[in-house]
């Protein structure tokens, strides 16, 4: 329950109040954090955790995927660019290769540092113009 905890609350009111460009931004991030903790199952020899994180990440590449508009070009660009990833996230989880994993992060982190980018410029656009939301 949100109630009962502090964090679960955050997290929610986080979400619920967060732009769409956030939650994008929100996105990537979770994506690289399953990344990680898939990594991690691995080094221990957590195989049913390493799979559930990978299978975590890859939901999210999904998501990120179906919610491109492939009528703009650079989006065409983008899903190449996603199905890789996730072609990575597959291979490295029936290897057990954490290298692949490093090879989707890779990807994963230059999107998520380019849209950081974007979130800035607009609010500094944003502040310029007199909008302070």
């Amino acid at each position: 329950m949100a109630i009962n905890n502090p964090y679960a609350t955050y997290q929610n009111n986080a979400v619920n109040t967060s732009t769409p460009g956030e939650l994008t931004l929100m996105l990537y991030n979770g994506c690289l954090k399953f990344i990680e903790q898939a990594k991690r199952a691995l080094d221990d020899n957590k195989i049913e955790e390493k799979n559930s994180a990978i299978q975590k990440a890859q939901a999210i590449i999904n998501e990120l995927m179906l919610t491109l508009d492939t009528k703009v070009p650079v989006a065409q660009n983008m899903l190449i660019l996603y199905e890789f990833a996730n072609s990575r996230l597959i291979d490295g989880n029936i290897k057990n290769d954490p290298a692949l994993f490093d090879e989707a992060s890779t990807i994963i982190m230059e999107f998520r540092d380019t849209w950081k980018q974007v979130i800035q410029i607009n609010r500094q656009k944003q502040y310029a113009n007199g909008n302070n939301i």
